[in-house]
Order: C-alpha cells, then structure tokens, then sequence
C-alpha cells in the first residue's frame, strides 16, 4: 500500500494499543469516516496536515522507536 503523499511502500512502524474514545467513534461514524483509513495513514507517515516541525518530530520519533503522535483535522464542511 502507498498513499499519495508519501508514496510510502511499507508500514514505518507497527501499532501499539490504539484507543479511542466513544464520542470519537461516534463522531467518526457520524461523519462517514473510516477509522482504518485514518490508521494506516498514520502508519505510512501520511502527517500531512501537521506542521512541519511536528512531521519532522514524527521521523525522528520513527527512528528512534519512540512515541509518535497523529494529528488529523475532521472537518465538515456545510454548504447550506
């Protein structure tokens, strides 16, 4: 698997214990998003929408088998 961004072939790191809160959940299924999707971007080094000091701690995080943090913006946009 690849995404556009990166054009990452192989994972860059494996999940740990991955948790999520019932209102995130909730949230997610209410705005038709697939936590799996958001996930696996997470672990291709998709960081896009973070600043690039974040990305950059992210890299050195990977490297150093320490904690890497996500961050993804959910927006809904509502055009009426």
């Amino acid at each position: 698997m690849t995404t556009e961004t990166t054009k990452q072939v192989k994972t860059l790191f494996e999940l740990g214990r991955t948790l999520a809160t019932p209102g995130a959940l909730s949230k997610l299924t209410e705005m038709n998003i697939n936590l799996g999707t958001l996930l696996s971007r997470h672990i291709y080094g998709d960081w896009q929408e973070m600043d690039a000091e974040d990305q950059e701690a992210n890299r050195e995080a990977v490297n150093q088998e320490a904690r890497i943090f996500p961050r993804l913006f959910l927006v809904r946009l509502n055009f009426g």
